[in-house]
This record gives structure tokens, sequence and C-alpha cells, in this order.
């Protein structure tokens, strides 16, 4: 099967967990998340199934919105609920006026030092497998840029906040910068994911929902999935005849369409048959850059693609 799934990540289970149980579920040869989860977040983490793996890197850079919780008065060396304390005070009351003011210093862009528990990595070696061992490494600050942060409920030691940003924002991080700010410690307690642009929460599929499908047999499995293109509504669409379509398909440029702007581009052959992605050049043509093997035919999100 070929498709996105908008899977809705169990508290507990690691992105890479979820990834491996729901491509059993599914069969799938081939398949990777979008920007990874802690073990402690639920919420939104975008599946690439077959073919539609090629397309993950557009996801990965798109907007994202939490929900996270702030535990006021602990420090943990990941950054969450789930790790050990490393420090520990009476928890500073933070008031409202000074948070909202707090707040407003951490919205545009900022700078970022990575966690050591992070998937980065450091000559070769993932930053978390360091930090298991005990070790911590420099790590060079990141700009990053955070759309939105607000109070969602407040509370003077388990605060609330609404977060809307751009890819790489660690929000362990941003919530232990905050209280520091304030002169004050804090972890993660819980942490949501609501959306990935486009997509919202309505959208999800929860892992309970994916497992009665499954035993209901390949169309319902089928029917959870969204398009490949899907995963790439951002970008303008570009389509071509027939005949376009198969010079395009063995890697030479054709001719734009006229009004499409150079860039990339999703690619159609007629109204419905997504193909891949191209880009525009500035002398008005169109070259393949991601194509896609061709799909069989299927019922469900697979019979087609989505319009743009």
């Amino acid at each position: 099967m070929t498709g996105l799934l908008l899977l809705d990540k169990p508290q507990g289970l690691s992105s890479n967990q979820a990834l491996q149980r729901a491509k059993r579920l599914f069969a799938a040869r081939k398949a990777g998340h979008t920007g990874s989860l802690d073990p402690i977040a639920t919420g939104m983490l975008p599946l690439c199934l077959g073919e539609a793996t090629k397309l993950s890197s557009y996801l990965l850079k798109a907007e994202k919105r939490y929900r996270v919780t702030a535990e006021i008065g602990r420090k943990t060396d990941t950054g969450d609920a789930s790790g050990a304390t490393v420090l520990k005070r009476p928890p500073a009351q933070l008031e409202r006026a000074a948070l909202e003011v707090a707040l407003e210093r951490f919205t545009g862009e900022i700078e970022q030092v990575p966690p050591m528990y992070s998937a980065l990595k450091h000559k070769g070696r993932r930053l978390y497998a360091l930090a298991r061992e005990g070790r911590t490494v420099e790590r060079a600050p990141r700009r990053v840029r955070i759309h939105s942060l607000d109070i969602h409920e407040y509370s003077p030691f388990a605060p609330v906040f609404s977060v809307r940003c751009g890819s790489g924002v660690y929000i362990r991080t941003l919530i232990e910068d905050l209280a520091e700010s304030l002169g004050a410690l804090a972890c993660v307690s819980a942490l949501r994911r609501l959306g990935v642009a486009p997509f919202e929460e309505a959208s999800m599929v929860t892992m309970e929902a994916l497992e009665a499908a499954a035993d209901e047999g390949p169309s319902a499995l089928d029917a959870m999935l969204l398009p490949a293109d899907a995963a790439v509504q951002a970008l303008p669409a570009a389509r071509l005849s027939s005949g376009e379509g198969f010079h395009v398909q063995r890697g030479n440029p054709v001719a734009a369409a006229r009004g499409v702007r150079p860039g990339p581009v999703r690619l159609y052959i007629g109204e419905r048959q997504f193909i891949g992605i191209g880009e525009v050049t500035l002398d008005g043509q169109v070259a393949p850059r991601r194509l896609l093997k061709p799909q069989p035919a299927h019922n469900g999100a697979n019979a087609g693609t989505m319009r743009g």
C-alpha cells in the first residue's frame, strides 16, 4: 500500500515503535515517520507508507501545533517527567502577568540549544546514546521559529500552553528556557501534537482503530490512508498530457504549463494521476525531481489523488 497515515501516537511508545506496529499491520515494505514524538507525547505522527516515503521530507518541514503542560519546580535529565530529577526546589509561583511577558520574549525567531536527549548526531552517534552513557557534549544553538505561544490554561504550578512553531523546535527545551527566564525550574509533564500543517487533530487515526481495521481486512486499512500527494498540498500543481507524462517519467523535461511559476510542483498526468515532484525551471520547462513508481488502482485513498 502507498499513502499517508495520520496516526494518533499513544503515550509510552517511541515514534519508531509506533511506526513499526503500523508497518506490520499494513504489511508495508517501506514506511517512515515525519518528525519524532517523544515517548511521553501523544498526537499526530504522520506515517508515509510505500512510495509515499519519497515525500516525507516535505512534512518534516511543516508547521506544527502542540499543547504542553509544564511541571514547575523540577528539572530532569530528559526535559520531561519521564527523566531522572537533576534539580528540584520549591516551585516559585508563576504569576500570570509575568508569564505573559515572558511568552512574548519566546515568540518569533529564537535560539535553542538542542537537548542531549535528542536524535541529532555528534561525530556519527545519536546524542541520546551519549546521554545514556552519562556524557554531555557541546551543542551549537540553532535558530528556530515560534509562530505563537499562548497560555491555554493558567495555573501557577502547572500551566498549559498552546504552541505553533516551525520545524526543529524542541518543546522540552522551550519549557525549560521559559521557566529559567523567570528564575524557575520546569519540565514537560504532558505533551500532545495537535496538528502538522495542513492536517488537523480531527484527521488522526488511533492505534486501536487501526488494529480494528486490520481485523476487517486490507480494504478497511486502505480506507485509513490519505493519498500520497496529501503530503505536498502546499506545492502548486502542474498537469501534464499523457505524452508529456511519458517523457517526464523517463527523466526528460517538458514545456511547463502557462502560469506555473518556477520552483517545485506536484506533477499529475491529467486531472488525477499523481506521479511525483517536479521543478519548473527559469527557462519554462518542468523537470522530474522525485517520481513515484506507478501504483495499481485500489479502493479508498489509493484510488486517486487530492485536488489542488
